[in-house]
């Protein structure tokens, strides 16, 4: 079988000797590819940023495809088109019986070595097996492409919940601080909930050009307070979503924000000793709720937005690849040259 396997900082591989997954019990389902992805967090690996990430792994937590083996209590026939959530969780302990599925006692991700739980092999790859597939699979419904599916499995579900805790109100100007993927889809959520105006600060011009491109006001970090500050009437932004997840972009948001707003951070943070200006954030009474997005809890509102028409994920991607090349789609990626890479298998149509 062939897949994307880490190999170590800037070293990522296809390899094509691996073997070919296969189900461990009653809940275990074996996947076939159609499309996987990158994502940003997979970039924190790619860097070299994560300690201990172990050599080997099989990258990738945004896949779909259809299923091809199922033990006993797992509700998908054999060719039925399935996507999984990006977290994995056993579905039936107290936390996620309260919708807490990343702090179920068996939590981990695709393709993200230890850092959170155990070690599971990701969806870059042809096939893959999904535990707990009656949680963490769903079906892909009719009217919804595979290419659309895909986001619901992590940047478009993470986007919406970013979006949902954010505390918009009607009318309110909104800044997203990061234009990657999640941003440009937080940004796009957050009108559906009701910004008037939602302001994208992002260093790189190509990704300023596709917030734009999504109706999204495109700023760059140092331009970001004055832009808001036009676009809102002098209001300020009530909510800020912070989408990449390092030090600099927190202090960034938490800078933006107006009195009494709300700073979400939804990028994946790893830092011990990340900035908080406790002074402003107190004198100005400001919100601070960091989200990790649950595509198990909101699969099935992001699905109703994508069937309805109300948002087309797939205008945020940028480049189309074989799996073969997710070495180059990688360096794409790193180098910002790429806003979202779909990969997909050879002998897929």
């Amino acid at each position: 079988m062939r897949g994307a396997a880490f190999q170590g900082a800037f070293d990522v591989r296809l390899r094509t000797d691996l073997p070919e997954p296969e189900i461990t019990g009653p809940r275990d389902a074996v996947v076939r590819v159609t499309r996987t992805a990158i994502c940003g967090t997979d970039l924190h690996a790619y860097r070299g940023e994560l300690p201990g990430f172990g050599a080997g792994t099989v990258l990738g937590h945004e896949f779909v495809g259809t299923v091809v083996a199922a033990g006993a209590e797992v509700p998908y026939q054999l060719g039925q088109r399935v996507v999984a959530s990006d977290v994995v969780a056993c579905g039936r302990c107290p936390a996620c019986a309260r919708g807490w599925h990343y702090q179920c006692p068996e939590v981990t991700l695709f393709g993200y070595s230890t850092v959170v739980g155990k070690s599971l092999d990701g969806g870059q790859a042809e096939y893959v097996r999904v535990p707990y597939a009656d949680v963490v699979l769903w079906a892909c419904p009719d009217g919804v492409t595979d290419e659309q599916a895909l986001f619901s499995s992590d940047v478009l579900s993470t986007g919406y919940a970013a979006a949902c805790h954010a505390n918009i109100t009607a009318g309110e100007t909104v800044a997203v601080v990061g234009g990657g993927t999640v941003g440009l889809l937080a940004g796009m959520c957050a009108r559906l909930v009701g910004a008037a105006a939602v302001v994208v600060a992002d260093p790189v011009p190509a990704r300023r050009a596709a917030a734009a491109a999504c109706g999204l006001v495109p700023a760059s970090p140092h331009e970001l307070a004055e832009i808001v500050t036009d676009v809102s009437a002098g209001r300020g932004a009530g909510s800020v979503i912070e989408a990449v997840g390092s030090d600099a972009t927190l202090r960034l948001a938490m800078a933006t924000a107006a009195a009494r707003g709300t700073v979400v951070a939804v990028g994946a943070h790893h830092s011990n000793a990340a900035p908080l200006d406790a002074a402003a954030a107190f004198a100005r009474e400001l919100t601070l709720r960091f989200v990790v997005g649950d595509p198990i809890v909101v699969r099935d509102d992001v699905l109703a937005l994508i069937r309805a028409g109300r948002i087309d994920p797939t205008v945020v991607i940028s480049h189309r690849l074989p799996l073969t090349e997710v070495a180059r789609a990688y360096e794409l990626f790193e180098r910002r040259e790429a806003t979202k890479v779909v990969l997909i298998p050879d002998d897929v149509d």
